[in-house]
């Protein structure tokens, strides 16, 4: 903060100055009185610190907002710092060497410690200078009241003390910004675990009101997650702003494989993508409240796990049959084993004509003639193909029961392989 002043680096005192600094070679007769002048005046600001460290604590809230807040928060913590610094600074002036690594740890706590207590950096480099220009002041004030003719011997040792300022103001400015990089990391860590927390269903109720602020959100409105797996970046960050349209209010936690957005929706539907992309998205329902996110998160897994390889937007609610394939792969398997395991004996190419025959008959309502036209033959192939698989497999198409597992088969089979 409020800087200590040094003569020349190439001069060095002991403790105890004596009353005539000896000069070393290329050292005018002129600098040596002029430290001499110097250190006279130091021992009495020394002396009369406490009331230095009044005056620059009153200079500090009369010219530095950030400060005057500090000292109405806690002004004996403040003027103790203040004196710190000037106690260091102070005696840098009569032991540069000893004093150098002391005053150097003072101003690197001072800096990481108003880091941490979020004031400004710009009002803590004012302070520092507030405090050399003091500093400097009161050594000329104490010089011109005991011997006026030595003030001008000041200016001889001014640079170097001005140096010092500067050098201190630097130091504490590299403590600041490494501290505030620790503060920013920490600070995003801890929002990261609880955004990870909320997604995994295991915050703890009492964590919720810290949850909403860092994340900022409502602790009670309505959510739905979006998973979204755009691949590696830059791709991801591209499905992102394709995933959700602009404007709406969301938190994204990036995953190892997949991001998850947390979007705050209101009364009304839900958000869908904002643009076509080649990413796999899946939105899953609607929960009410932070606390419900982790059901969020799971119903977001379900639906990408029903997104095609090659990429597409899935809500869940329009593919609630697939939903419940891909959320019990096991009876899924079981059931395609089981309708579709008759086909096994057909050479490949046989059995995926069928397949997709059967597949185009589901998709276009049941209707042979608009099968035929996807698939580029005629109506009574379709037809022909339908018999055929209701042969082998004994299941009859025209029978509402049979129609709902061979969908939900082909589902699980085009879902979890096989």
């Amino acid at each position: 903060m409020h800087q200590a002043l040094r003569p020349r680096s190439a001069l060095r005192t002991g403790p105890t100055a004596v009353p005539r600094p000896r000069t070393r070679p290329g050292r005018s007769l002129i600098d040596a009185e002029a430290l001499s002048v110097l250190h006279r005046a130091a021992r009495v600001l020394l002396d009369d610190l406490p009331e230095l460290t009044d005056r620059l604590v009153a200079v500090l809230q009369e010219q530095e907002p950030a400060y005057r807040a500090a000292v109405e928060i806690d002004p004996v913590a403040t003027w103790q710092e203040v004196q710190r610094s000037l106690r260091h600074s102070v005696g840098s002036l009569l032991d540069p060497r000893g004093t150098r690594d002391a005053a150097r740890r003072c101003s690197w706590r001072i800096g990481a410690a108003r880091a941490e207590q979020g004031l400004p950096l710009d009002a803590l480099l004012h302070a520092f200078r507030l405090g050399g220009s003091l500093v400097w002041q009161a050594l000329v004030e104490e010089t011109s009241r005991t011997a006026p003719e030595d003030v001008r011997l000041l200016v001889h040792v001014a640079s170097d003390v001005w140096n010092f300022v500067d050098e201190h103001c630097t130091l504490v400015a590299d403590a600041y910004r490494q501290a505030e990089r620790q503060l920013n990391w920490r600070r995003e860590n801890r929002v990261r675990l609880l955004a990870t927390a909320l997604l995994d269903g295991t915050s703890r109720i009492a964590d919720l009101p810290e949850t909403a602020r860092a994340l900022g959100l409502p602790e009670h409105a309505r959510y739905v997650v979006v998973a979204v797996d755009g691949g590696p970046a830059p791709g991801c960050a591209q499905a992102r702003a394709a995933a959700v349209p602009p404007g709406a209010r969301t938190y994204w936690h990036t995953g190892v494989e997949v991001d998850y957005g947390i979007v705050l929706v209101g009364d009304g539907e839900l958000p869908s993508a904002a643009a076509p992309t080649p990413a796999r998205i899946g939105f899953g329902g609607a929960v009410e409240g932070l606390a419900a996110i982790g059901d969020a998160r799971r119903l977001a897994d379900t639906a990408l796990r029903i997104c095609p390889a090659e990429g597409g937007t899935v809500r869940l609610g329009e593919h609630l049959p697939a939903a419940l394939v891909v959320s019990s792969p096991e009876l899924g398997e079981t059931l395609a084993d089981r309708v579709l395991g008759p086909l096994s004996g057909l050479e490949p190419a046989d059995r995926e004509v069928l397949l997709d025959t059967l597949s185009a008959w589901l998709e276009c309502d049941g209707s042979a003639q608009r099968a035929g036209r996807s698939l580029y033959c005629h109506r009574n192939t379709v037809l022909n193909r339908l018999r055929r698989f209701e042969q082998l497999t004994g299941r009859s198409l025209s029978r509402p029961s049979d129609v709902v597992e061979v969908s939900l088969a082909l589902t699980a089979r085009r879902l979890l392989g096989g």
